[in-house]
């Protein structure tokens, strides 16, 4: 399965709801985050934000955006991606905010020249990291960019060191200069803003990747032959094999951490598969099976 092919083509208190729906569909999954209270999982897909709150899956006021490159800080999302109809944005919308869980969204640059496919953030800062295909007005060549200040200033990162086809950007929650980079030759890691990064692991290709909330851990998915999920202490320690679901020909592509629930975690896969622990990925609970909400 081309995994990158899939990848491509695939805090804050929510805004009231719209009514539980029983199907919400995944058409994509582009990204994965938790409101700041704990009580939502959000799931940015083709048509909209889907909702995961009190056992049920519904669709998330606001446009129904085709968001891409979507995250999430303490008190705000961030989105790439292309406009709804009729919403009067340029396609695509460059980047946008949302203080408001969704419902509405400002426009922070880039209207009608980018979409960033790869984007992180940071949770308790403002920092916002791309990975840039192509020139725009404000990123003269592509790699790695990263703002302060939404979008105002960009500047770029040298990237020293990293190698392979990038496929997925995480930014540590407290510390905006240290980032991590998962490419098709493993997992890197820079504390100097992208100047340069070292290897967590060069043994497979890297896919999903996400620091823990308390920032002592490097959580990231890989595969070679069979799919993974391994937890990498920040300070050199060991690392530890997450146990994975049933993953049939699938593999991880998104992780989340619940901000006020410290061992409930959630985890996307290529497939559009949506799986929720309780106590730090011993067991797992499945709540949506290949794009259908359970």
């Amino acid at each position: 399965m081309n995994y990158h092919r899939l990848f491509v083509i695939f805090g804050l208190l929510l805004a009231p709801l719209a009514a539980a729906q029983s199907n919400v569909t995944l058409h994509h999954v582009h990204g994965l985050a938790y409101s700041a209270d704990g009580k939502s999982l959000m799931v940015p897909s083709h048509h909209g934000l889907a909702v995961f709150r009190d056992g049920k899956w519904a669709k998330a006021p606001g446009p129904e955006h085709d968001y891409m490159g979507f995250a999430a800080t303490k008190t705000r999302l961030y989105s790439s991606g292309h406009p709804a109809p009729d919403s009067g944005l340029k396609n695509p919308f460059g980047l946008i905010r949302s203080k408001d869980g969704g419902a509405t969204w400002d426009k922070l640059g880039l209207e009608g020249e980018s979409d960033f496919h790869l984007l992180a953030t940071s949770w308790h800062t403002n920092a916002v990291y791309v990975w840039n295909s192509e020139p725009n007005s404000r990123m003269r060549q592509i790699g790695l960019h990263f703002t302060m200040n939404d979008g105002s200033q960009w500047e770029r990162a040298a990237a020293k060191g990293l190698t392979g086809q990038p496929r997925a950007l995480a930014v540590h929650p407290k510390d905006a200069r240290t980032a991590a980079v998962t490419t098709s030759a493993g997992v890197f890691v820079s504390r100097n803003a992208g100047d340069s990064f070292e290897p967590v692991t060069r043994n497979a290709e890297g896919l999903a990747v996400f620091f823990d909330l308390d920032a002592n851990y490097l959580w990231y998915s890989s595969f070679d032959g069979s799919p993974r999920l391994t937890i990498a202490a920040l300070d050199g320690g060991v690392n530890t094999s997450v146990t994975l679901p049933p993953l049939t020909k699938d593999a991880v592509s998104y992780v989340a951490q619940n901000p006020i629930k410290e061992g409930e975690y959630a985890i996307a896969t290529f497939e559009r598969s949506v799986y929720v622990t309780q106590n730090g990925g011993k067991t797992w609970r499945q709540i949506a099976r290949n794009g259908k909400g359970l």
